[in-house]
């Protein structure tokens, strides 16, 4: 493995470990076993190193994520997934609500995660569609999938912060019948 490539695991092992805003160029270079100069060399700056770790990191578990929450066809076992998304990438998840924070202090954070929002819409849209919400409008997969966005983040936030209260996918589907009746 070249320096290049020792560094970016050393930024995506830092990132888990320390945090986004934690995270120094001595940390990732001791980590990554190479130089202080070598992030400059390679990657211009210390956050053009952690963005691009992140994009990478973002990148492989949006790949698990998609795999845990597709792996059942029903809706309570893809919230299921996610949950199990939070169990075994519990860092990534830490660290995506930490870049939220931050978000108004960095252009290409910014946008990044403007942009995974908006696929993460489209795809839970797409996801969780019945035959009838598979024929809906754009508008209508908009609004479906904001709302099973906002559902996934609260769903997340509740098991990263209290677990043992925590709903399950069975839950949230009970409760959206629930307040479907209303």
């Amino acid at each position: 493995m070249g320096n290049r490539e020792a560094l970016l695991q050393g930024a995506k092992q830092c990132l888990f470990e320390k945090g986004f805003t934690r995270t120094t160029a001595r940390d990732i270079a001791t980590a990554a076993g190479v130089s202080l100069a070598a992030i400059g060399y390679h990657f211009g700056s210390t956050e053009a190193l952690l963005n691009q770790a992140l994009f990478e990191a973002v990148g492989e578990w949006g790949a698990r994520l998609g795999e845990a929450m597709g792996a059942g066809g029903d809706p309570a076992a893809i919230w299921d997934g996610v949950i199990a998304s939070v169990r075994s990438d519990r860092a990534m998840w830490t660290v995506q609500y930490e870049l939220v924070g931050q978000i108004d202090r960095a252009d290409q954070l910014h946008a990044f995660l403007t942009d995974s929002q908006r696929y993460a819409r489209s795809e839970l849209a797409g996801l969780f569609a019945s035959p009838t919400e598979s024929a809906a409008g754009d508008e209508e997969r908009r609004l479906l999938g904001g709302l099973y966005q906002a559902i996934l983040g609260g769903l997340v936030m509740q098991w990263l912060v209290d677990p043992q209260n925590a709903p399950t996918g069975a839950d949230i589907v009970a409760a959206l019948k629930l307040a479907a009746h209303d």
